[in-house]
């Protein structure tokens, strides 16, 4: 999906007309239905006021969801992490580093069968395994 197409099915979810996302970003009728129709592309600064006006990043007016990160849930919670000290924001990043660190470590540990998941119950169950 491209810009123009992202630009409308989002001023479609709001419920918003061309004219009336046109007045809220201060860019003229003709302009906003140029953009949506892809026969031109906004400047930096109105691609800004365009996503305040649709209650979005400007990423996601400029790239697909795939292009650009994380979600919108973790870029919120991102974003909230400006009002935390410089402590707690380390504190984040060391549980969210660890997390990573074991996710990577589990992803390396070899996958076993469900026959050896059993074979070492029986033998932790017999006490054989104690020897």
């Amino acid at each position: 999906m491209d810009f123009s197409d992202r630009l409308a099915m989002l001023r479609k979810q709001r419920g918003l007309t061309q004219q009336q996302l046109a007045d809220r970003t201060n860019v003229h009728l003709v302009q906003v239905n140029r953009y949506e129709a892809g026969a031109s592309r906004p400047a930096v600064d109105v691609v800004k006021r365009l996503a305040v006006a649709l209650s979005v990043s400007a990423d996601a007016l400029l790239f697909d969801e795939d292009e650009y990160g994380p979600d919108e849930d973790f870029r919120l919670l991102f974003d909230g992490l400006r009002i935390l000290t410089d402590q707690e924001k380390n504190v984040v990043k060391s549980v969210l580093e660890a997390m990573l660190l074991k996710h990577r470590i589990s992803a390396c540990k070899p996958a076993i069968s469900a026959n050896e998941k059993i074979a070492s119950i029986d033998i932790t169950a017999s006490g054989k395994g104690n020897q």
